[in-house]
């Protein structure tokens, strides 16, 4: 999938009401029909519908959901500076910067040398962090699983189809 660079301007385009009482605004493209503005809008709003869904419940270690996706990314990906982490979790330096401060006091996180740059240092995940990582992944992957095992057959193959578009649009580079 080729998208433009930071996806398309729509600072100059007007933006239709959504006439179907979800009071969500989409924008009005030239060559789309109401049809894919209506379902982009509506996938974008059941999106994030299933993303807080998924995310409810279970035992964060008692860190919000910035500390969480920032310590799997770190589990993920392994060690890196905290430049690099800013950039990857979308976050301005000292948020991040707050962030792991917390994440080093609980124990979720150790700082290291960097081994190319000595004046630099690194953030690494420590064990208890990646189990932590894990057991909130396999909750929110059951949570998920609940949501699945309510469709229908037709559904479900529908839903597994489209898994591989929804990735390509989820993925960093698109």
């Amino acid at each position: 999938m080729t998208m433009p660079a930071g996806g398309p301007d729509l600072t100059q385009t007007p933006l239709t009401p959504d006439l179907d009482g979800d009071s969500l605004l989409t924008p009005d493209l030239d060559g789309d029909s109401p049809e894919l503005r209506d379902a982009v809008a509506r996938l974008s709003l059941a999106l994030g519908r299933l993303t807080r869904v998924v995310r409810r419940g279970g035992d964060l270690g008692g860190l919000g959901p910035g500390s969480i996706s920032a310590l799997a990314t770190l589990v993920r990906v392994g060690p890196m500076r905290l430049g690099d982490l800013a950039v990857r979790e979308g976050v301005a330096p000292p948020t991040l910067t707050r962030i792991v401060a917390g994440l080093e006091e609980s124990g979720y996180v150790v700082r290291t040398p960097d081994p190319d740059d000595r004046r630099a240092t690194r953030v690494q995940a420590t064990p208890t962090a990646a189990e932590l990582v894990a057991g909130v992944g396999l909750a929110r992957v059951s949570r998920l699983r609940d949501r699945i095992d309510i469709l229908g057959d037709d559904d479900r193959q529908a839903l597994l189809r489209a898994v591989p578009v929804i990735e390509a649009l989820a993925a960093d580079d698109a």
